[in-house]
């Protein structure tokens, strides 16, 4: 675990507005993809495309050898380097920033619950996470 005290989240978006949510109490690395992969696969089912941006627990051997092993579960494409214009994920880390800006959590268990707390708002409110895939300008078939 890390010594800094800090909370990472993974999050997980469909073009229809629902919002899958981890955090975790250390920096995002391979197992934490893996868990992620594996929770987002049992609540949506499969197959899934999964759109990435270039984080290193990403391009992993441990995560590319899982995904490996579910080919039949996911298809893996990756957005452009440096250009976070074009993940509506990181529009969503956004909104949930911004709301939380003000907050003083007393301990890493505060922020935790904060942070949950308001990616289950975010999550109640699904044609926030939509404009967020048109802001994107990602066309996906089916999704206006």
């Amino acid at each position: 675990m890390s010594k800094r005290r800090e909370v990472s989240s993974i999050v997980a978006i469909t073009p229809d507005g629902r919002l899958y949510a981890r955090h975790f109490r250390t920096s995002i690395s391979s197992r934490c993809v893996i868990q992620a992969l594996r929770s987002v696969r049992c609540k949506i089912g499969t197959p899934l495309l999964v759109v990435w941006d270039r984080l290193n627990a990403h391009r992993s051997r441990a995560t590319t050898d899982f995904i490996a092993s579910h080919a039949q579960d996911f298809a893996v494409a990756y957005l452009p380097a440096y250009a976070p214009e074009l993940n509506p994920e990181e529009q969503c880390n956004a909104f949930v920033k911004r709301a939380m800006a003000n907050a003083l959590p007393g301990s890493v268990d505060d922020l935790h619950r904060l942070a949950r707390r308001e990616f289950g708002r975010l999550k109640r409110h699904p044609e926030m996470i939509v404009r967020f895939f048109r802001h994107a300008g990602l066309s996906i078939t089916g999704i206006p």
